[in-house]
């Protein structure tokens, strides 16, 4: 049995979409745009029908997106038809592009109807069967976070999928928080070393001094305080896979013994005299552009072609903010089995202050931001209240600022600019990439006094760089 809801003005158009479905097929009919999206919110459909005339013209394909998410989010598997005319057939055919199933015109003709669902049905069955195929690659645990509806994250879980079996290095690229890690980590539970260990190493964490002992240990009095010997990260990962996190913030000198190891596969603990040979695939990453870096001086260019074997890009979040229903959902379920609060569901107002976020974190703000929701909620369900001010702000500026019964007409004030503050500049870093001359330029304010309203607020310039590769 298919749900099927019907949007449209034209009753004869609901009749006869009404007559080409017979039972079990149910057919549930509206002529109101937002009954609809109620609708949707009360129970799942399988296909929609709805007249182009709903939409609003919008300047390009991701305009069209943005109208079309808001079903999507209520029902990740929804198949939409639009329904048009000759005058709005444009409008149309960039539905169709934005994601949209079909199409069909008025008048509306039964043989077009059923033939438009079968191909869509077909189209459906032929998904199902590659994606089974597929999956048998993937283990059963790692489904959650292949969950996506985003075309540049699939890209990244084909890349996968193709080098994980292979001993190929691959160099992660994307900007902080968008899970690098996470994938990394999905690239050695499907190789053939997934037995063996994954090592991780922070690079930008660590001292220049410290992180030549880690990668490659020290033999007992190599410096002062080396009372043992310590074996490095890439002999215990021997076997395995070594993980490099913001690989371009080495010095010259380790990217030279770095260097040494990927060419001849062996290195020296600090201090030592005996060669060590390694069996290791090595999965870099990187939030700045190393290219750049490299035809600056900064990054040898010889290890840039060393670890760019395999480049794989990861999106921001803002560029696949149809994945932040998924996403919240994984996060509340992960939160739900950790504790015995249960937390089922989210306000459609959530969703709607976390699309118009530009999230400058990327993930790992998101997750950040669902956990503290988590905790703030009182009943089974998140509300816009459970969000940080700044964020609904962004949103709604008026629907998140209430009244303390402490405040003073002064500190109702300070508390609304520094909300608005905030606020004001992610959105300016963001535009410019965390460009600080041309943010303060925008600003209308001096470079010195945004590097101190970025320290009040807890901004960094590195969480909106934009990288080209």
């Amino acid at each position: 049995m298919r749900q099927i809801l019907v949007c449209s003005a034209m009753n004869r158009a609901i009749q006869m979409i009404r007559d080409s479905f017979k039972k079990p097929d149910r057919v549930t009919a509206l002529n109101d745009f937002k009954v609809c999206h109620e609708a949707l919110n009360e129970k799942r459909y399988d296909f929609l029908f709805i007249d182009a005339g709903f939409f609003s013209p919008a300047e390009n394909i991701k305009g069209y997106q943005e109208q079309l998410n808001p079903f999507w989010e209520k029902n990740p598997t929804l198949e939409i038809v639009i329904l048009t005319t000759k005058e709005t057939i444009r409008r149309t055919v960039h539905l169709v592009k934005a994601g949209a199933s079909d199409y069909l015109t008025f008048p509306l003709d039964p043989v077009e109807i059923h033939y438009v669902m079968d191909s869509i049905s077909q189209d459906l069955q032929i998904y199902s069967e590659i994606k089974y195929l597929r999956d048998q690659f993937w283990h059963r645990d790692s489904y959650a976070i292949l969950k996506t509806k985003n075309s540049k994250m699939q890209d990244v879980f084909e890349k996968v999928r193709a080098v994980a079996p292979t001993e190929s290095t691959v160099l992660l690229l994307g900007e902080t928080g968008t899970g690098k890690g996470v994938i990394a980590n999905l690239i050695h539970r499907h190789s053939p070393r997934s037995d063996k260990q994954f090592i991780q190493i922070h690079c930008g964490a660590i001292s220049d001094s410290i992180l030549e002992s880690e990668m490659f240990g020290h033999e007992k009095g190599a410096f002062t305080g080396a009372t043992r010997r310590k074996l490095g990260k890439f002999e215990i990962a021997n076997g395995g896979t070594l993980f490099l996190d913001e690989i371009g913030t080495i010095s010259p000198n380790m990217q030279v013994n770095l260097l040494h190891v990927l060419q001849e596969r062996s290195f020296q603990r600090v201090g030592g005299e005996l060669d060590i040979h390694v069996n290791v695939r090595l999965i870099a990453a990187t939030n700045s552009n190393l290219y750049q870096l490299s035809q600056e001086g900064q990054f040898r260019q010889d290890l840039y072609f060393r670890l760019n074997v395999f480049p794989i890009m990861i999106p921001p979040l803002r560029e696949r903010k149809e994945d932040i229903p998924i996403l919240v959902r994984t996060f509340l379920d992960t939160l739900n089995q950790a504790s015995a609060k249960k937390v089922r569901e989210c306000d459609p107002a959530v969703f709607e202050a976390l699309h118009n976020y530009n999230w400058p974190g990327n993930i790992r703000e998101l997750e950040n931001v669902i956990e503290r929701a988590f905790v703030l909620a009182e009943k089974d369900h998140l509300t816009v209240e459970c969000l940080p001010a700044e964020l609904a702000m962004v949103s709604d500026p008026n629907s998140v600022f209430s009244f303390q019964n402490s405040d003073t007409l002064e500190s109702a004030r300070n508390r609304a600019v520094q909300l608005v503050e905030k606020a004001y500049l992610t959105e300016l870093l963001t535009r410019y990439h965390g460009r600080i001359n041309r943010s303060a330029s925008a600003a209308g304010i001096g470079v010195r006094q945004l590097h101190k309203l970025m320290t009040k607020y807890g901004l960094d310039k590195s969480q909106f760089k934009e990288i080209h590769f």
